[in-house]
């Protein structure tokens, strides 16, 4: 009878995974035992008693095993649940330990909380009570209970379908699995170490604060009294150990793992509880992927908002202090709260912030030195002699750009266009370019640096990522052949090698053929401007008919940015598929490979246009009488009088403020709407005060969840902004100050988007940014080639150069200047015979409007023989001076700066030497500090000892 009763008292052994049901049931049957007073009192053998209780578990344990299903209560049961703030299915040792306590008001109403007030909201899950998968749900939250974690449900106020699961992790099972996660945790406080000075610098040292003490305070630094003490960064930090649990600073057990840390220790315990039987059946996104639950997510700290302000009453929360310190457009100029970002959103995606932090920031020196330039191109514009020559060549008369509709036209009339074209064509551009290839190592090589200070202060030094579980999919596809894993050394399924290379090999031919396919469209785009350009020269509007080569630029720029984002829709959908056929092992390798190939897809689609106009565009059109054509029909499209340069300049301005514009509205514009939209179905529903009163998780779950991609979509964003800004920078030298101040918006935005209108992410870890460093290494040697054949190619650099040394004013001087440009204007252009066009490109004027009679010859951009030469329309020596010039430019140009970049990568260290010191002082405090605790530890108890008269033998002393 009495173990009967003790049977029937035990609470939620049937909720205990079958290896630990044994060892549990004994512990509870004796506890149960040992306080019934008619046991106490005989005389049995206990050693008996137990023997027998072994047996009788055992029974219980396969009676439990057969009846598990059909006893236990269903957690999806309406009866369990009560409606908005009524629900409780937490474990019966939590409510008796809650009975007669009363539970803070406050509390309640924020909705981070359990309803006794004290068990603190660690994770939310959402599933919906008409989703069949209940019987999987079932066995998922008893072996959720079995590990520790308390549980409470509750109905949605706006859908009764809908059930929250609220997780809570008492401290034994965060201790456990911090333990095991190795979860690094403040024990002392740091001692800051200073180096040895001599009295010469602490005098200079002294002289420079007083005289800062006279400058104004920084503006952009954060005022540090809004900002709460971060103590686990004052502090040495050490992974946790419950053995040693003295060693560490608890003020408060609730306090001591931040939120950040405690949903991340509760995930990782999501991610390992079985929800059936089989050896895959186990982990939370696995049932996000069936459908068995509809949501995941860790509870934001209550509302971003507050009508006290907080420079009187303090923030609220994080949440509070992060949007007024951090996604407030009134602190754009500040600098960001990295530590508080980390603490609040996890490491992966505080090492987000500060690679765009540290990017923006960079951007000043690039953006500075490309304004002046632009501005050294305005204030030398007055005095440019190829300017002059441009705007003063009345009487030379251009050949027509297009077939029969384009006029003759008089140069001059690209009077403004040759002056627009000084402004980034200018005698600075190319120390411009050579700054911006050396400035992407620099930027590369010190945020290394940076990373390395960040990865120490937030404890990444040491850290290492767990062995990562295979993704479902390989497991369903190749269960049935197996293989040791060396690591873990459990068996795993396998992809034959011959298998990984044929999908290998068939993903590779998809790229290519979606490679083929932005090469298709940039013929489209090429078709159209030449068609056009005829179009508009017979257009009825003086405007566009003057201007049709601008026109079609301008129209061909709008439609190929459409075309851009029409195709990065399908690249996205054709990445996809190709990934999933690849078959990657883990997640990490499956995102790698998605990133690799979206990059890829998007980089080409986006710039593919641009590098045509800059190295194709009016290279291979032939000379008038002898033009070029695409399928014997059309004329290929020549450049402007004034240069290609100027149709390079609008098409990088025009994508980049388009793309720019276009990402900020999808990521901001997007989520708002969608979120107003729910807000006011809300308003409607319940009115002004309901959504107010609504309990944070539900106010959570109207939020937008946080892409599936991840930071996938912003790191993309900053990466082929970074190539924008150096791959073509040599053409469009304000093309950093553009991005800088879309940066800066950009961070602001991203902020406010994460606070305010996105679930909360799962704080995750991660050491670096990825196979992204990687991308930006490669953009930045492709930067350099590109700068080098933009200078050449695509600028009129070289031959000014060679026509000022060789065949100029100043020819064998050894000078340049603008006195030597005198006649470059005419030396450039050759002479055509009116007479030699063929029958589809003669124009249909004559001429005759220029000076009353038809035109016997007009000019042309290129070095060629006069029509009256023994070799008519032949190259002229100048033709291959230049071209040499060109050749013998772009290689030293790329051996001269990738020399440049190959030093400043030997000289500029990975580790800084004094956080190199200080991580060594910091590992010898680490052992000193660890080792004294333990002596003080042993004194005490010994001290303890001796005062209870305890005394051993061979004691250690």
């Amino acid at each position: 009878a009495g173990f009967s009763t003790a049977l029937s008292q035990t609470p939620s052994i049937s909720s205990i995974s079958s290896e630990g049901r044994e060892d549990l049931q004994v512990n509870q049957l004796e506890t149960q035992i040992w306080i019934k007073p008619d046991i106490q009192k005989t005389d049995v053998d206990f050693s008996e008693i137990l023997n027998a209780i072994q047996e009788i578990a055992k029974d219980v344990n396969i009676f439990f095993d057969e009846l598990e299903g059909v006893n236990s209560p269903s957690k999806d049961d309406d009866s369990l649940l009560h409606h908005g703030n009524l629900t409780s299915t937490s474990d019966d040792a939590s409510r008796l330990e809650v009975v007669g306590e009363e539970v803070p008001d406050k509390n309640k109403t924020k909705g981070l909380y359990f309803r006794d007030g004290k068990c603190r909201i660690d994770y939310i899950l959402v599933y919906r009570k008409s989703n069949p998968q209940t019987e999987k749900r079932e066995v998922f939250e008893r072996n959720i209970r079995a590990e520790g974690l308390q549980m409470e449900k509750e109905s949605s106020l706006t859908n009764s379908d809908i059930i929250f699961v609220k997780l809570h992790a008492p401290w034994e099972v965060l201790g456990k699995y911090a333990e095991l996660m190795n979860v690094r945790m403040p024990f002392r406080r740091k001692i800051y170490y200073l180096h040895r000075r001599y009295k010469f610098m602490n005098r200079i040292e002294k002289q420079i604060s007083r005289f800062r003490g006279w400058l104004p305070r920084k503006p952009m630094k954060l005022d540090k009294e809004t900002l709460p003490d971060l103590e686990e960064n004052d502090c040495y930090t050490a992974p946790f150990s419950q053995q040693r649990i003295h060693h560490f600073i608890i003020h408060n057990k609730d306090t001591f793992f931040n939120n950040a840390t405690r949903s991340r220790i509760v995930h990782h315990i999501l991610q390992r509880v079985k929800y059936e039987e089989g050896k895959n059946k186990i982990g939370l996104n696995r049932l996000l992927s069936n459908g068995s639950y509809e949501a995941a997510f860790p509870l934001h700290e209550g509302s971003y908002r507050s009508k006290n302000s907080i420079k009187t009453h303090g923030a609220e929360n994080h949440r509070h202090l992060l949007y007024e310190c951090w996604a407030s457009w009134g602190v754009w100029y500040k600098y960001q709260p990295l530590d508080l970002v980390r603490r609040y959103f996890g490491e992966k995606i505080g090492l987000y912030f500060a690679w765009l932090g540290w990017y923006t920031g960079m951007l000043f020196p690039a953006a500075f030195i490309g304004l002046f330039v632009f501005l050294y191109g305005v204030t030398t514009l007055n005095h440019c002699q190829v300017s002059k020559e441009v705007c003063q060549a009345t009487d030379i008369i251009m050949c027509p750009i297009c077939d029969k509709y384009c006029p003759f036209m008089r140069l001059s009339d690209s009077c403004i266009y040759a002056k627009v074209t000084h402004l980034f064509d200018n005698g600075a551009t190319v120390f411009f370019a050579v700054f911006m290839a050396v400035w992407a190592t620099v930027f590369l090589e010190f945020w290394k640096r940076r990373r390395a200070v960040i990865a120490y202060d937030w404890d990444l030094i040491d850290w290492e990522e767990e062995e990562e579980e295979i993704r479902p999919q390989f497991e369903a596809k190749y269960s049935k052949k197996e293989r040791m894993n060396p690591i873990s050394g459990k068996p795993e399924p396998y992809q034959a090698f011959a298998d990984k290379c044929s999908r290998l090999i068939v993903s590779a031919s998809g790229i290519f053929f979606m490679i083929c396919v932005v090469i298709a469209a940039v013929f489209g785009i090429v078709i159209y401007r030449v068609v056009t350009v005829s179009t508009f020269a017979a257009f009825k509007w003086a405007l566009i008919r003057n201007n049709s080569q601008v026109a079609t630029t301008g129209t061909a720029v709008c439609i190929n940015f459409c075309i851009i984002m029409l195709l990065n829709v399908l690249y996205e959908k054709v990445a996809l598929f190709l990934t999933n056929l690849e078959q990657p092992r883990t997640e990490s390798e499956w995102e790698n490979s998605f990133t690799l190939k979206m990059f890829l897809f998007q980089f080409v689609n986006l710039n593919s246009s641009t590098f045509y106009i800059a190295f194709f565009l009016g290279r291979f059109t032939g000379h008038p009488g002898a033009y070029l054509r695409l399928i014997n029909r059309w004329r290929l499209e020549e450049c402007h009088p004034s240069g290609c340069l100027i149709d390079l300049c609008m098409q990088m301005g025009i994508i980049m403020v388009l793309k720019q514009t276009w990402n900020n509205f999808m990521e901001l514009g997007y989520p708002l709407i969608q979120n107003w939209w729910t807000r006011r179905k809300l308003r409607q529903e319940y009115g002004t005060q309901g959504k107010t009163s609504f309990p944070q998780w539900e106010k959570d779950y109207n939020l937008q969840p946080m892409n599936a991609y991840g930071l996938f979509d912003e790191y993309l964003e900053m990466i082929l902004q970074f190539g924008f800004t150096t791959i073509f920078v040599a053409a469009f030298p304000l093309a950093p100050l553009l991005a800088l101040l879309n940066n800066i918006i950009e961070i602001r935005l991203d902020a406010y988007k994460f606070v305010t209108q996105w679930r909360r992410p799962l704080a995750s870890r991660a050491k670096d940014i990825g196979i992204w460093y990687g991308i930006l290494e490669g953009i930045g040697i492709l930067s350099v080639i590109t700068n080098a054949f933009v200078i050449a190619v695509t600028s009129d650099f070289i031959p000014r150069l060679v026509y000022a040394y060789k065949y100029g004013p100043c020819a064998g001087q050894g000078e340049a200047g603008q006195k030597c440009m005198v006649g470059y204007v005419n030396a450039s252009l050759s002479v055509f015979l009116v007479s030699d066009f063929e029958n589809r490109s003669e124009p249909t004027s004559n001429g005759s409007e220029f000076s009353g009679s038809p035109l016997k010859y007009c000019r042309y951009r290129d070095y060629r023989d006069p029509p009256h030469s023994p070799v008519p329309y032949g190259y002229t020596l100048q033709f291959w001076h230049v071209l040499a010039a060109r050749l013998a430019f772009i290689i030293v140009f790329e051996h001269l700066v990738f020399c440049i970049k190959h030093l400043i990568s030997y000289l500029i260290p990975d580790l800084p030497k004094d956080l190199r010191d200080r991580m060594r002082r910091e590992k010898y405090l680490i052992q000193e500090m660890m080792y004294e605790a333990e002596l003080e530890r042993l004194q005490k108890e010994r001290k303890e000892r001796k005062k209870n008269g305890k005394s051993y033998h061979n004691e250690w002393p």
